[in-house]
């Protein structure tokens, strides 16, 4: 019997589309959005807001577009920041109109409250006019009315039935810039749907559980529904949901997507839960090396690990690091081998330079093969 390799995972085949210069879809990496809590027309709040959320690897950050002001705002937005700008758009198409000559880089409409297909048709011609992508997201919660009565509740069929019919509307306007969600806040619910429509249709898929709860609850729930589905190849961009600063989003995205071996950025620290055998405290040492270590962006595996149970195990597998031993001190690996004895009291401080060494070794040397390649052959 044939078995395939545990850790391989076979994306679905999609299109691709551009959100700015973030390509979506196709063999593009998997990107990380978030959506931005300020008050869209203070220009400034909502500026330093994305600014932050650049900072955490946003590759595409979304603000809501509820009024007039918030659309005359975002051209400012979108001028004073780097990433990708998504207006969202609800009820008033003419929002989606005033987004897109703003500069918004994609327009996200709900099927359920946009309004007529004459409307939805204005809204196309203005995202072709400004070279806007557009998002059709679809939400349990706000569903057609014709759909809901027809099925009797949300359900993944007339969730996958929304989104096929507003894409039809798409491309009978010829227009194929677009990608669909399908969110519930029901796991079960947004799995089946996003199943269904994977099967239905080869359009990028921005997934997200949506109204996922607070920081660890959201995060959880968030895990569950868009790990199983990344693992089952389906997905090209997703956006943690939670009632919590956007920039916790961002770092629960990525760390879903490196936990899957998807895509990689920054420090991922292995650490144990700590027990009697520990040789320091590991749970506040872990806490620490997270905060000294978040504007590390290079890509890097730490083990932090207080005994020599799994310790030296852990270390083979990692580029850097510690496991405790006793009498206060532990042994510093790296590249997987044992390098030298470092008391507990500069761990933390020897794994921080550590780290930042190795982050600047790979960026020279990153730098330096682009270079290379770049170069004009000698004649």
């Amino acid at each position: 019997m044939s078995i395939r390799p545990y850790r391989d995972i076979e994306r679905r085949k999609s299109r691709q589309i551009r959100v700015g210069a973030v390509a979506v879809g196709g063999d593009a990496p998997i990107s990380v959005q978030s959506m931005t809590n300020t008050v869209t027309a203070d220009a400034a709040a909502t500026i330093d807001q994305v600014r932050r959320l650049e900072d955490a690897g946003a590759d595409i950050v979304r603000v809501s577009v509820p009024d007039e002001a918030s659309s005359k705002a975002l051209k400012e937005i979108v001028a004073a920041v780097n990433v990708p700008i998504v207006a969202d758009i609800h009820f008033h198409y003419a929002r989606a109109i005033e987004a897109a000559e703003a500069g918004a880089a994609c327009l996200r409409i709900n099927p359920g409250n946009i309004g007529s297909e004459a409307r939805v048709r204005e809204v196309i011609k203005a995202a072709k006019d400004h070279g806007c992508s557009m998002r059709i997201g679809v939400n349990a919660g706000s569903l057609e009315k014709p759909l809901l009565e027809r099925y009797g509740e949300p359900c993944p069929e007339a969730m996958v039935e929304s989104a096929l019919t507003h894409a039809r509307i798409l491309e009978d306007n010829d227009f194929f810039e677009f990608k669909i969600s399908v969110k519930a806040s029901d796991v079960f619910l947004a799995v089946a749907a996003y199943h269904g429509l994977a099967e239905a249709c080869d359009y990028p898929l921005h997934l997200g559980i949506t109204e996922a709860g607070g920081l660890m609850s959201g995060t959880v729930k968030s895990a569950i529904g868009i790990g199983s589905l990344l693992w089952a190849g389906i997905g090209d961009t997703i956006r943690v949901s939670l009632s919590a600063d956007p920039v916790e989003e961002v770092r629960a995205g990525f760390d879903i997507l490196k936990a899957l071996g998807l895509r990689h950025r920054g420090v991922n620290i292995i650490s144990c839960p700590s027990c009697a055998r520990q040789g320091f405290d590991v749970i506040d040492t872990v806490k620490i090396l997270e905060q000294r270590l978040a504007h590390v962006h290079t890509p890097m595996t730490l083990s932090v690990i207080g005994c020599v149970v799994n310790g030296p195990g852990e270390a083979r597998e990692t580029d850097l690091g510690f496991t405790g031993g006793g009498a206060g001190a532990g042994m510093v690996y790296i590249d997987g081998k044992p390098a030298y004895k470092l008391e507990n009291v500069q761990m933390i401080d020897r794994l921080v330079e550590l780290v930042e060494q190795r982050a600047l070794e790979i960026e020279a040397g990153r730098k330096g093969a682009e270079q290379a390649s770049v170069a004009p052959a000698a004649e």
